[in-house]
């Protein structure tokens, strides 16, 4: 007898179906699987048989064929335990297949015959919809992850003889229902604010112009200054998450299994902060199951460098393409993986090895040679690439102790939303939202200066000796400060502010020379 199941597995972040193919033949009593199978996958047989055997429905005593197909993409996992199972149970009669017809099946079984979770659920779901797939079996673990995407009936069961009584029809099939409370997404308001912020109004308004286009931004002062405690309330300050960013994002949290069962969906951007001794692979992805990165992990939100060049420099060459295209290339023998990776950079870092270069307040002991060598571990192709450079002094410990407050992240995230809408109305007709993934057509268009604003530019690019990279990038930061201000077209008021974001680019050759 055979018998067919359908499940699926993940590459990167992509779905695709896999057809459980089980053959009841004649024979000697081999359980055997082709297909590509990993180690995970080819142990299935003894979870499956101790399974069936635990659940009192027996093992047929014949050959058993497993065929995974298409055979020629190697399986990862354990999602397949319960489609071999039940695939068992069809072809020796125990089931009517007409029960798993439109189903997607997929989990990973104990030896008792329970169900255990597995990762990379929510990627399966959203392609399951997209093709027309009524129902997903899951266990029930992974229920209100799969029940996050709307139009498909999710099935779920604790155990495998649950799921065999139900296809029997001696039970009722349990229909995951999503939690109402996770449709309401909630920024992170009292647990951190932007009023908490002492003084710092320059490094404010960048981190609001950031918020507002998208932009990337690195942050150079002293220790002590403020520089992470700015980077970790930039999230409070950003538009809310769409239902489709919510998606992607909750995707690559599920398929790298860091989705909690509580919170099937993300409520809230992504702020990533991972330690500078990561290394390359950890920071774009890949390894031996190809993981996604941290670069992935904080799509559609922020990925925050502390200490930027303590970092490898081979791992800081790698968002290079991130930063430029949103997305990030895995290149293997047998196959090429590309992973989201649309973020907004928050990088900081001390003027010198000791921190204190240019400090009124303590005595910088770094040679000059020192300085030269700590500030060139970032690349300049790496630093073209970041819109917004500015330098963050110590507070004034008199403004620490003061009681006044700055405006709140609500009020600040008012003025974001607004120019965000403006920038979304503007690029409805392309498949960007924000001034910082303007491409050179798109500032060609909407990035026009006038008469003045022009002169100064044109003024600046020749005095600053500033990339083409960075024309752009001022230009994008130009249209972002316009649109905060409600203004059609970029004034001279609005270009010069975006100029003094990349003074940087010379400052440092020129102090430390």
């Amino acid at each position: 007898m055979l018998a067919t199941m359908l499940s699926g597995s993940v590459l990167g972040v992509q779905a695709y179906p896999v057809e459980v193919e089980v053959d009841l033949g004649r024979g000697m009593m081999v359980f055997s699987t082709v297909g590509l199978p990993s180690s995970a996958v080819s142990e299935a047989k003894t979870r499956v048989k101790s399974a069936l055997v635990n659940s009192e429905l027996g093992f047929p005593q014949r050959r058993v064929v497993v065929n995974l197909a298409p055979a020629h993409i190697k399986k990862e996992g354990t999602a397949f335990d319960l489609p071999i199972a039940l695939g068992i149970l069809v072809a020796n009669g125990q089931c009517p297949a007409s029960a798993f017809h439109q189903t997607l099946i997929v989990g990973e079984l104990s030896l008792d015959g329970r169900l255990r979770p597995v990762r990379a659920v929510l990627p399966l779901v959203a392609w399951a919809k997209s093709n027309g797939i009524q129902r997903i079996l899951v266990p029930e673990a992974n229920a209100q992850e799969a029940a996050a995407v709307d139009g498909i009936e999710v099935w779920m069961a604790r155990d495998l003889s649950e799921v065999v009584c139900v296809a029997l029809g001696q039970e009722q099939a349990r229909i995951c229902v999503r939690q109402q409370a996770e449709e309401s997404v909630s920024q992170q308001v009292g647990v951190l604010d932007m009023a908490d912020v002492k003084g710092q109004e320059g490094a404010r308004r960048a981190l609001e112009i950031a918020a507002a286009g998208g932009h990337n931004m690195l942050m150079l002062g002293p220790p002590g200054s403020g520089k992470t405690m700015l980077a970790r309330r930039l999230p409070t300050i950003a538009p809310p998450l769409s239902f489709d960013e919510r998606l992607e994002s909750s995707i690559i949290a599920s398929v790298a299994g860091i989705l909690r069962p509580e919170q099937p969906l993300l409520a809230q951007r992504p702020f990533r902060s991972p330690h500078h001794t990561l290394s390359q692979v950890a920071l774009a992805g890949g390894g031996p199951k190809c993981r996604p990165g941290e670069v992935s992990l904080a799509h559609n939100g922020v990925l925050f460098l502390d200490e930027l060049p303590e970092f490898k420099r081979a791992a800081l060459e790698v968002l290079r393409q991130p930063l430029e295209d949103g997305e990030i290339l895995i290149s293997r023998a047998a196959h090429s993986l590309l992973y989201p990776a649309r973020f907004t950079l928050i990088a900081a870092m001390n003027p010198c090895p000791c921190g204190y270069f240019g400090s009124p307040q303590r005595e910088c002991n770094c040679s000059a040679q020192q300085i030269r060598n700590y500030l060139q571990k970032i690349s300049g192709p790496l630093l073209d690439r970041i819109d917004l450079q500015i330098a963050v002094e110590a507070v004034d410990p008199k403004d620490l102790r003061t009681r006044s407050q700055g405006e709140s992240s609500s009020v600040v995230s008012a003025r974001v939303i607004k120019a965000r809408d403006i920038q979304r109305q503007r690029l409805q007709d392309s498949d960007i939202h924000a001034n910082g993934q303007l491409r050179s057509k798109e500032i060609k268009a909407f990035c026009v200066l006038d008469e003045v604003a022009e002169g100064l530019f044109t003024k600046a690019m020749d005095q600053l000796k500033l990339s083409a990279r960075a024309h752009d990038r001022i230009l994008k930061v130009a249209r972002t400060i316009a649109d905060l201000s409600e203004s059609e077209r970029i004034e001279a008021v609005h270009i010069a502010e975006a100029i003094q974001y990349r003074q940087l680019d010379r400052i440092w050759s020129k102090d430390v020379a």
